[in-house]
């Protein structure tokens, strides 16, 4: 430390500033955290480790401001040198468990969280991080049963209720689901992602109008999810609200301008309002953003055919063909339009095709138009 000097030319003060312990340094770093000052924290940190090379805690602090600070690499070795000090830090194992999470490392995550709830079997963060993990490693039931044991010991938190709900969701269990749902949004009104799954879950049970209203109680809280509008119009063209749909899937795109299965989708309602020419307008947008998807070009050569465009309709279905060429109704369907134009030769083949690969409308219409 400096040294101070205050003189005369026959008297010299000495007045030496006190040295700052390691807990010192430790209590300065917490509450810069509280400050959210986490740079000024990981100094602090870092100083009460020089003062104390073995301060289990401090190691633990820095790692989890690194944490915060997304330096996770760093904030591991720091969790490893708190274990190495003081073993018994359930929290530390915990803390690890969640920046290998971040990592994208959710296998290696799990035997921190299995080591920090060994050591605490009432750590409800413990197991619901490890839920986490069972979810993005598809293991569903594990997950539930890790959410559930978090639940039993803090049965008011709204997030992990939300997320024991989607994960019945992905176990099938939609009412399940829902009943999470509603207890989470019991617990906080304003998450408009419960509101948005919901909504899903409405839907799978096939409970239409409480979904659209789900999905319109999302969009009020965020109106910047082209998701939620997507979802919404898929309800409604359920229920043949074309309009409404179209409404939706406009906004939808206005967000989100290059998804080509939105144009499809809003290609569909207006072709269930007969709106033709719109539909073809929507496939080609469609078609324009992803030329390798055969359902586009199904979907323009139906509403070409509609409007008697028989050789457009061919040209669409044969891109069809190209591209999935072991659909049955393509080749039925660009027989139809065969025949319309007089081509009675080729459409037989396309009947034929498809009545091999097992249509049974394709061989009825053999023995009408392929005598």
């Amino acid at each position: 430390m400096k040294i101070l000097f205050t003189c005369c030319l026959f008297l010299s003060f000495h007045a030496y500033s006190q040295k700052d312990s390691a807990e010192d340094y430790l209590r300065r770093g917490k509450e810069a955290i509280q400050n959210e000052q986490y740079i000024e924290a990981e100094s602090l940190f870092r100083s009460a480790i020089l003062e104390d090379p073995f301060h289990a805690e401090a190691y633990h602090e820095r790692g989890k401001v690194r944490a915060l600070l997304e330096m996770y690499y760093m904030a591991i070795g720091d969790f490893n040198s708190a274990l190495e000090y003081d073993s018994t830090l359930a929290e530390a194992y915990n803390n690890r468990g969640i920046a290998k999470f971040y990592l994208g490392d959710d296998a290696s995550s799990i035997p921190d969280y299995n080591k920090a709830i060994e050591m605490n079997p009432e750590y409800a963060e413990a197991f619901a991080n490890r839920g986490y993990a069972w979810y993005n490693l598809e293991y569903y039931e594990e997950a539930f049963f890790d959410f559930s044991r978090s639940l039993a010991l803090d049965p008011n938190d709204a997030d992990i209720l939300f997320n024991r709900g989607v994960t019945s969701a992905e176990l099938g269990e939609y009412l399940s689901a829902i009943e999470d749902y509603n207890k989470s949004i019991q617990l906080d009104p304003t998450d408009a992602e419960t509101y948005n799954f919901r909504g899903v879950a409405f839907y799978n049970v096939g409970n239409y109008e409480d979904a659209i209203l789900d999905y319109g109680k999302a969009i009020a809280i965020d109106t910047s999810d082209a998701t939620k509008y997507d979802n919404r119009a898929l309800a409604r063209t359920v229920v043949e609200d074309y309009q409404g749909a179209i409404e939706d899937y406009t906004v939808s795109l206005r967000l989100f301008p290059d998804d080509p299965d939105t144009y499809n989708f809003r290609g569909v309602a207006k072709y269930n309002l007969e709106n033709y020419e719109g539909a073809i307008e929507d496939y080609s947008l469609a078609i324009e953003l992803d030329p390798e998807e055969a359902l586009f070009y199904d979907n323009r050569a139906t509403a070409k055919f509609d409007l008697e465009d028989f050789q457009g309709a061919i040209n669409d279905y044969t891109n069809s063909i190209q591209l999935f060429p072991s659909d049955p109704e393509t080749y039925y369907y660009r027989a139809l339009a065969k025949f319309e134009l007089g081509n009675n030769y080729d459409g037989c083949l396309d009947l034929n095709a498809a009545s091999e690969m097992g249509l049974e409308e394709a061989t009825k219409a053999i023995k009408k138009n392929c005598k």
